[in-house]
């Protein structure tokens, strides 16, 4: 089959064991990123194959009526990128293994390192001893203090423990079953979502993005919070009401916020207004990017590829329109 790799920015895979599942596959990488529906239609005019980079681009109707070589779209994870209707109506499968098993280590490790980052005010005492200030201000410790986690999924279970080696205490919000999911765990589940957001040093949010859960977080959650307190989302921006998170920022109804995930990427203008702020540390959406949650991801994404091409495809989104 001719496969395309779209969005490899730092050309990674290739050096990864699980590229060798794709030997006896013509494989194409692409290491750019190509907004331009036309450009990328002509780059993808022979492919049999699109291999999808998490979310990095739109597969839109349009895009889709433009390939008409086009057979399989492979990739990991929720789909909100994809319009599965018009791959079903262009005769495309999509397949993506949804229910991957065990938690992102990476995206863990990154919300840690966020938390940690906002308490101990590191990318300011970084910038301050670079340029010959030595300390700026004085950090807080985590132990002792407490980590709210709202969404009550396997991320948020493993930072969960993370917190707990700090000496953090741990609460959780969720759904009402991810609650009693919790309680049923032994976990503590905060009072009241009122008493969630108050209470909590750190609040760090777990939730994968559905029409039902965009906007979960609204600004009177946030002007509920500390003002000394810290919000932490590595997930998706638009967990949190658009805009909210900035006038709770100018309003100073938080201490810090320490976030992954903007409303548009890749975000590339120093002066917007969020990604300037001054009580803002940001890093560019690398939760998930390391090099071994890279080869646990696409191991399974060109297995999908190996699974067609053999006739017998896994993870069908819309199996209708598979034809043996």
């Amino acid at each position: 089959m001719k496969v395309h790799i779209l969005d490899d920015w730092f050309d990674t895979l290739r050096g990864l064991p699980c590229f060798d599942l794709l030997a006896g596959h013509d494989v194409t990488v692409w290491t750019d990123h190509q907004p331009d529906e036309a450009i990328l239609a002509d780059r993808l005019q022979d492919a049999d194959c699109v291999v999808l980079f998490r979310e990095r681009t739109k597969v839109t109707r349009g895009l889709l009526e433009r390939l008409p070589n086009l057979r399989l779209i492979s990739q990991r994870g929720a789909y909100p990128h994809v319009d599965v209707a018009a791959c079903t109506d262009q005769g495309v499968l999509l397949c993506s293994n949804k229910g991957a098993d065990g938690a992102n280590h990476a995206a863990a490790e990154l919300t840690f390192a966020l938390i940690l980052s906002a308490m101990r005010q590191l990318p300011q005492q970084m910038a301050s001893v670079k340029a010959g200030n030595w300390q700026m201000g004085v950090g807080r410790s985590l132990r002792g203090r407490r980590l709210g986690i709202y969404g009550y999924g396997r991320i948020g279970r493993v930072v969960a423990d993370y917190a707990r080696a700090f000496g953090m205490e741990v609460i959780w919000w969720s759904s009402e079953a991810g609650r009693a999911r919790a309680e049923a765990d032994g976990e503590t589940v905060a009072e009241s979502r009122a008493t969630f957001f108050g209470s909590c040093d750190v609040v760090s949010l777990h939730l994968r993005l559905t029409p039902e859960t965009r906007g979960s977080v609204t600004a009177e959650d946030l002007s509920a919070m500390s003002p000394r307190a810290v919000l932490v989302n590595t997930s998706r921006a638009g967990l949190i009401a658009e805009g909210a998170l900035l006038q709770a920022l100018d309003a100073g109804h938080l201490g810090a916020a320490a976030v992954d995930v903007f409303d548009t990427e890749p975000l590339t203008d120093p002066n917007d207004p969020l990604l300037s702020h001054p009580k803002l540390i940001a890093t560019p959406h690398i939760g998930f990017v390391t090099e071994d949650e890279f080869d646990k991801q696409f191991a399974d994404i060109f297995a999908q590829v190996n699974a067609y091409a053999a006739g017998a495809p896994i993870h069908m989104i819309n199996p209708s329109v598979y034809v043996p």
